[in-house]
């Protein structure tokens, strides 16, 4: 009687075990996606990047802050601080430097946490005109190719970038669609972050 009482109780724990088996097991969750990280060697910070600021055991000074349309951001008892222009590595060296007045050995973290500066425009008679990331060297051919191409009745050989220069001056710049695809490619420059090419 007792060896069937632990032959009964084994089957009974088999049974439960391949019913366990059979149950459907939850579906692996995929990585949470994260932003591309931003090369902090060589890039420069522009107007409306978002950058993290943190200072090891210094709440006060860890923040987010957006670097406004004068190239500047605001930090507790720094004031303001000129962040467009330089790479993460510079203004953390720069603020490491200014902290050096007010706190023993500070240790500053610079990270762009949005990067908003780097675009370009394209408007006109072009398939998808609007604003693209300029994240990556790209000629203006590139550009019109990455806004689908030209619309039926677009002059392409009075195409032009405008571009902001020295001191704010704006510069119109020549782009002659059919000489580059001849073969001229003199025409077919780098654009820079702010660049809007017109396509009439």
């Amino acid at each position: 009687m007792y060896i069937r009482r632990i032959i009964c109780v084994a089957m009974i724990l088999a049974a439960v075990c391949v019913a366990d088996d059979k149950k459907p097991q939850p579906a692996a969750q995929p990585a949470a996606a994260t932003p591309a990280a931003v090369n902090s060697q060589d890039y420069l910070i522009g107007d409306s990047d978002v950058l993290a600021i943190n200072v090891w055991h210094e709440a006060e000074l860890t923040r987010v802050v957006p670097v406004r349309p004068d190239g500047k951001i605001s930090l507790p008892l720094l004031g303001d601080v000129q962040a467009s222009g330089l790479t993460p590595a510079q203004l953390q060296a720069k603020l490491t430097q200014q902290l050096r007045s007010l706190l023993e050995n500070p240790e500053v973290t610079v990270i762009v946490q949005e990067s908003h500066s780097k675009h370009f425009s394209i408007v006109g008679q072009v398939v998808k005109p609007g604003s693209f990331d300029l994240s990556q060297r790209i000629t203006v051919l590139d550009a019109i190719a990455l806004a689908g191409g030209f619309r039926d009745f677009a002059k392409v050989k009075k195409i032009y970038v405008l571009r902001i220069g020295p001191g704010g001056k704006e510069q119109r710049l020549p782009f002659n669609y059919k000489r580059v695809v001849d073969g001229d490619m003199t025409q077919n420059f780098h654009l820079e972050p702010q660049d809007t090419i017109v396509v009439p």
